[in-house]
Formats: structure tokens, sequence, C-alpha cells
């Protein structure tokens, strides 16, 4: 069993992250994220939350936060704006570790995410390949709820229009179950209007694939 980490350490919770170690590693980052969700320990959560914007501890803090969002993402789903006001953060780092955050939370607190679909869209448009990754996985995920798909489905389109060609056959096979009658013809048209720019076999195969199975959905 693992050792509870005592309440009266906070906020010298701190000293646990890799950086406070001298570790160049993410290990203990992430097994602190474990010894916090296996304690339920939200007085912890919040210091790492409190620390997003401190610049000694942030990129690790960030660490923590998504760990604990893929174990567990009600720990974290307090801080949904939080993350969502992360994204204007002058640091790559921080960006990308947000939006990895709000992937995690999508399912679970999907309206104040949605209310800043457009804010996700332009931070991926100008961010790194993981932002991009991210953002359309949350764009993915918009399009499972009926009060959100529509908007969610036309953001998740642009970003396969204007995403790297060898970012576009993962898209395409995550987004597979999302895609219906009515959307299909949207989908694999923006699909075939990208073959010409891939340039690996393998990868144009992929999307041959996501088109092959698209084909046998019933027509209109």
């Amino acid at each position: 069993m693992q050792n509870k980490i005592p309440s009266q350490m906070h906020p010298s919770i701190l000293t646990h992250l890799s950086s406070s170690l001298g570790r160049r590693d993410e290990g203990p980052n992430i097994e602190l994220a474990a010894r916090l969700v296996a304690n339920n320990d939200q007085e912890a959560i919040k210091c790492m939350v409190d620390n997003l914007w401190t610049r000694t501890y942030q990129n690790n803090c960030i660490k923590v936060i998504y760990e604990i969002g893929e174990i567990k993402p009600s720990l974290i789903v307090a801080y949904t704006n939080e993350f969502i006001n992360l994204l204007d953060s002058p640091n790559n780092r921080m960006v990308w570790g947000a939006m990895s955050a709000l992937n995690r939370l999508t399912l679970l607190n999907p309206h104040p995410i949605y209310l800043s679909i457009v804010k996700l869209c332009q931070t991926a448009d100008k961010g790194t390949v993981i932002t991009r990754d991210q953002t359309v996985a949350i764009l993915t995920k918009l399009c499972t709820f009926e009060a959100y798909k529509d908007a969610a489905f036309s953001l998740l389109i642009e970003q396969m229009l204007n995403c790297a060609a060898n970012q576009l056959p993962m898209y395409a096979e995550n987004a597979l179950p999302i895609v219906a009658l009515e959307n299909k013809e949207v989908f694999c048209s923006a699909l075939m209007s990208r073959l010409g720019d891939m340039d690996k076999p393998t990868k144009i195969k992929r999307v041959e694939n996501v088109l092959k199975r698209l084909n046998k959905l019933p027509q209109k």
C-alpha cells in the first residue's frame, strides 16, 4: 500500500515533484499523481493547480494534473476553467498540457469546454502538434453530444483540412465512430481532398481504409 502524504505537508507537496528532486525524467511526477489519486487528496491537487502560473513548478504541476485526469478526471473537473485560461500561457508546455487536461475532462464536463471551442481551435492553429492532437480529440468527443455535435463537427473538419498530413490518418481513424449518414459526405470529401498531400504509402493506405469503411454506411 502506498504511503499517504500527510495534509500538513502542503504546500511542501511541491518537494515531491521531479524538478524539486533534481530529476529530469517524469517518474516522480507520475508517481505523485498516482498517490494523490489513491488518497483522493484534493488539498494537494489544489496546490498543483495554484502553482500552474509559478515558473519554478508549473511544468511539473501540469504533468501531475493531466496524469491525475487520465486516472480519475473527476478529481480535477472543478478546475476546468483554470485549464482553459492556461491556454493563454506563453509557455508551450503549459498550453499543450492544459489541452491534455481538457481532453480528459471533455466527456465529464463538456459545456465550458464547448463554450471555449473557438479559443481551443485558435490555440491549436498556432500551437504544437501535441496541442492540435489534443484539440482534435476534444472536438471528436464533443461530437458525441447532441447539443454540441454540429458546431464541433464543422470545426473538426476544419482541423482535418489544415492539419499536418502525417496526422490526418490518426484523426480520421479516431473520428470514425462519430461519422453518421448526415455528415458522411462532408467527412469523406475532406479526407479525399488531403490524399494528395501525403507522400507515405502507409499513411495513404490508412486514410483509404477509413474511406472504405465509411462507404459501407447506407447512402442518403
